[in-house]
Parts: C-alpha cells; structure tokens; sequence
C-alpha cells in the first residue's frame, strides 16, 4: 500500500465522483477527497487505505477553482446532509448530467449523448419538505446531540437549522430541541405534507414541492409524445403520477403494495372527481400478469416509480415479455436506474429514447430523472420539453 493512515500529500482533482468526492491520483492509486472541485489543488489526509484506493479528508485548498461558492451552512463539511454547497450552483447542475452521463455509459452501457441537460430548481436552498433528525446522547460533553449523521463518522452532528430545509421544518426543529426525545437513538421525521394531498404519515411524497410541476410535466410531456391510450401506474404510492395525468389518457390502474398508501389515493382521486382510473393493493410482480392481458401493450404506457433500490429482476422480466409501446421510468438514483434500463433495452427489447434529470435535491449528490423508453415500432418525435437553462 502506498499510504498509511495519517499520511498528508499534496493532490491535484481532476474529477467528481458520482457521490461527491473529489478524484486525485497518485502514479495510478486513486486517492478520494471530499469538498473539491475539478482543477483545484488540494492539501489531504489519509483516512481510510483499500486495496485499489484511498479515502482522505481535506485539510486546506492550495489553489481554488473559480467555481468555488462560500457554503449558507456553518455545519457544511461536517454535517453528511448536503456535498455540494462549495460549488455554484449552475456548475452542480454541469456536474450532475456529466455524473449521469458517466453512469449510464458505464452501468447501463448507453451512449451519455442521451442525458439532457438538468433542470435547475427555482430555489435551490430552503426547498426540502421532509427531513430525519437523529439524536445521540454526547457523553463528552454531556448533552444530547440532535442533528444530522457526520460525512466521515457515525456521530450526530448537532444542528440548530438546516439551510436545505423548509422554513415550516426549521421551525419544528427548533420544537424537538425545545422538546427533546427522552435518550439517544431515536429519530424523529418532520414533514410538511402537500397541500389537498392525503398522505399517510411513513408514506412516500416527492420531497421538492418548488420543482414538482416541472417533474409532471416533463413525465406527461413523455406520455402525450407515446400516444398512448392507457397507463399503468407501478409503485403508485398515494396515486400521485396516476391522478395527475389521468386527463392524457383513457384509463389507468394504479398498483402500490402500501394498503394505507391506497386507500389515500382512492380518496386523493375521489377529491378530484377523477373516475376513469383505479387503484389496487398488491405486489406489482403479481399483479403484472393480469394487467398485461387487460390493456394491449400497443396502446399502453408503464410508468414506474420505485424505491431507491430500482425494480425487482421479476418486474423488469415480466415487462420485456409484456413489452408495453413505452415505459417511462422515474428514479431519484441514477445508478439503479442505468441498471434496470440495461436490462429492460438488451436484445433491443426497448430503445432509451431519453433521459431527462432534475434537481429535485440542490446542494446534495442525489438527483431525479425521468428516462423514456419505446418499443422499436413505437419510436417518435421527442415532445418539446421547454427550457432547461441552467440558471437559478
């Protein structure tokens, strides 16, 4: 091993990882830094040593990038919750896409050419609407730390506000530090729960209400360009995307394995008069079969949107042998998504017409794409999807 735990050295980073971390190189030892960006010269210290890698912590930036932004969090650096707020904010949008692109060439074998540029969210601090504090009890210090996990330990890093955050969330917090949990190891979730949308309290809600719109509108963008006159709604959750474009098609059939999750959406599609859909409690592997014989793959859309995870290899097969005219699939982790997409385009089973990401998660690594898939016959024009100027 060329290093040791503890050793300092002198780096020069030519490339973000997917994830964040900086990449410099020694001979041809890669050595990993947090908190950098392309072109500066860094001074670091080794942390962690691997066979092929190391991972370091940033001690001072020699000669700083003039991308480089003063971070709004005096926690930043320390606290795991954001990776980015040392980089302007149209030069994390320039990062993003070349990440995604890096991954879908690398994992998904897909030309990068097909990731679009990433839509800028209109406000790029204060727009989370859920967030998880931790507590931990600090024995040296004696008091409880209430806050976030730290990037380079498994301590809590106590926060008093989080930058990222809705003002309704830091306004809660400051509730639970007023009222504590009664020990450490205890998480508490505070959210703001969407306006005129019934939500169950450990149910799933897109996390950015400021670039929501834009999200739908680039997913029935991909819809209407299908044509199709049926969807399929997989991992429907309270029946969000399925309610929002039940006006674009004739029918639809939402699917969630969440039973309270369901029953919020029949009351979600209820509150709208939206009555030429349902929605049904099962396991989408299961109930897959069934749907496939009901609605004529050549006039269908499958629209999925699972967990972080991605889908089940049974779902991914059962979609190549049902062969729907298009799949729109939308993820908030691009890695698992170039996986799926692999799988569900080899043989040319499907052709990725397009991935279009947004970031629905400023200041962070994650990001959120929508990518459209066709069966080779039903290949179209690509809808005009407007602007994705990145600027705030």
């Amino acid at each position: 091993m060329p290093f040791q735990i503890g050793d300092r050295l002198g780096l020069t980073i030519d490339d973000i990882a997917f994830g964040g971390e900086g990449v410099g190189r020694v001979n041809d030892f890669v050595v990993f830094v947090p908190f950098v960006l392309v072109g500066e010269v860094v001074a670091a210290e080794i942390i962690d040593v691997k066979k092929h890698f190391a991972r370091a912590k940033l001690v001072r930036v020699e000669k700083s990038s003039p991308e480089r932004a003063v971070p709004e969090c005096r926690y930043f650096g320390r606290c795991g919750g954001c990776q980015y707020q040392h980089i302007e904010y149209a030069t994390q949008l320039r990062l993003k896409q070349k990440q995604i692109g890096d991954l879908f060439e690398r994992v998904g074998k897909f030309s990068p050419d097909v990731v679009a540029a990433v839509i800028p969210c209109p406000q790029p601090f204060g727009y989370r609407n859920r967030i998880m504090i931790r507590s931990q009890w600090n024995k040296p210090e004696q008091k409880l730390n209430l806050g976030f996990v730290r990037w380079d330990c498994g301590l809590v890093e106590d926060v008093e506000e989080c930058k990222i955050a809705e003002p309704a969330l830091n306004e809660q917090l400051q509730h639970v530090r007023a009222h504590p949990p009664p020990r450490g190891g205890l998480k508490v979730v505070l959210r703001t729960l969407p306006e005129n949308w019934d939500v169950p309290p450990d149910s799933f809600f897109q996390n950015n209400f400021f670039l929501l719109p834009r999200l739908v509108e680039i997913v029935r963008g991909f819809l209407s360009a299908g044509g199709a006159r049926h969807l399929m709604d997989l991992y429907c959750g309270v029946g969000f995307f399925g309610i929002e474009l039940a006006h674009t098609v004739e029918s639809f059939v939402g699917v969630e394995y969440d039973q309270r999750a369901i029953q919020s959406a029949r009351r979600n599609a209820a509150a709208r008069k939206i009555s030429n859909g349902e929605f049904v409690a099962r396991k989408v592997e299961e109930v897959l079969p069934e749907l496939g014989k009901r609605f004529p793959p050549q006039t269908t859309t499958v629209l999925l949107d699972p967990p972080r995870k991605g889908c089940p290899p049974q779902t991914l097969k059962l979609l190549r042998e049902i062969r729907p005219a298009q799949t729109i699939y939308v993820s908030c982790h691009p890695a698992t998504m170039a996986r799926d997409l692999n799988i569900l385009c080899k043989d040319g089973v499907f052709d990725l017409v397009r991935v279009q990401p947004l970031d629905m998660f400023p200041q962070t690594q994650h990001v959120e794409c929508v990518a459209d898939l066709r069966t080779g016959e039903r290949l179209a024009k690509l809808p005009d999807l407007g602007s994705t100027e990145q600027t705030r």
